[in-house]
């Protein structure tokens, strides 16, 4: 037997499962909430089989509730069921701890069924959804250290590797040694290297350096 707990602000959705589920012989609902809040309350009381977490809610929202879940209950298995499948809430509700994803267009048999895979061991995941995360995988995977920079810490590369010192780069942008200073700890920082000849160098391997 599959114990479920429903968190959706949607009251008509929670019927609707909760009247698919209750005719399956393998299911049992024992609990329902209609925020994330509430959610987190029951699934810490219930300690259900498999909870079907609903993303956007009044309250508190299915990501946060997820995250709080986890960090108080790791082997807790939450399923995120939505309508969404924008990469702003799919992203974050996976890295919150969800363990599958499906959507509320799903028919009501691929949703017992992908919480079944679920029960056992599998992460589900709707194809829609896996191809969004694939995609923010190879973005990740794309992204240069020094796509990290603001406009003004490139200005201030592009200065260090044509050899100014930094009161010479104060002087070139109208600006305090200081903030010049907290530029370079910024710019260290974000391109992972230790002084400013490597800054120089990263710059010029990455064809940083603009033509004067």
């Amino acid at each position: 037997m599959i114990n479920l707990l429903l968190v959706d602000d949607h009251q008509m959705v929670r019927l609707g499962l909760s009247s698919f589920f209750s005719i399956q012989e393998d299911f049992r609902i024992v609990g329902e909430a209609e925020n994330g809040k509430e959610g987190v309350n029951l699934a810490l009381e219930l300690k259900p089989d498999i909870i079907l977490m609903d993303l956007v809610m009044e309250v508190m929202d299915g990501t946060e509730a997820t995250e709080e879940i986890i960090s108080k209950w790791p082997e807790a298995k939450i399923m995120i069921l939505t309508s969404f499948i924008d990469d702003e809430k799919v992203f974050p509700a996976m890295q919150a701890g969800a363990c599958g994803y499906i959507l509320k267009t799903s028919s009501a048999q691929e949703i017992a069924d992908a919480v079944r895979s679920t029960f056992n061991g599998d992460n589900y995941i709707e194809e829609e959804v896996s191809n969004i995360l694939e995609e923010k995988k190879e973005h990740k995977d794309r992204e240069y250290l020094h796509e990290r920079l603001t406009s003004r810490e490139n200005e201030v590369v592009q200065l260090i590797s044509r050899g100014y010192t930094n009161q010479e780069i104060a002087d070139e942008l109208f600006i305090t040694l200081k903030t010049v200073k907290t530029h370079v700890s910024n710019i260290l920082s974000k391109l992972e290297v230790e002084d400013r000849t490597q800054v120089a160098i990263y710059a010029f391997r990455h064809d940083l350096v603009e033509d004067e």
